[in-house]
């Protein structure tokens, strides 16, 4: 009976531990993660979580955003003024280089993560 016991409570254990882990490999937190840079591209990933931005940043060049999980973006600029992206799962979409002196954030207005991969061309203006 007690090895009947031990045997259920490990088992139950480990249950309770692959759950906790599978939950924890599935968390994404709003960043970015470097992919690969050279002297023609930096490549990143983004994740998006709803109603949490990025923080203010620019970019300097035009990019490619490949969306791996689409949704709503709000782009908010520094100035006040916005505009909605919507990125359909598995499209790329062009951005042009910020014009100079602005800054803006990145606000998923969807129910679910935003995650896009980003080709910024750095020989490109």
């Amino acid at each position: 009976m007690v090895a009947r016991k031990t045997a259920m409570l490990l088992v139950t254990t480990g249950l309770a531990f692959a759950a906790g882990f599978a939950a924890a490999q599935s968390t994404h937190r709003t960043g970015r993660e470097p992919q690969f840079e050279n002297a023609d591209v930096k490549v990143w990933k983004s994740v998006v979580l709803p109603n949490d931005p990025l923080p203010l940043h620019r970019h300097e060049h035009p990019r490619v955003i490949i969306a791996l999980h689409g949704g709503t973006m709000k782009i908010l600029e520094e100035s006040g003024q916005s505009e909605l992206h919507k990125w359909q799962t598995g499209k790329a979409y062009w951005l042009p280089a910020n014009p100079p002196g602005t800054r803006h954030q990145d606000i998923n207005v969807s129910d679910e993560p935003i995650e896009v991969m980003v080709v910024e061309l750095q020989s490109a203006n």
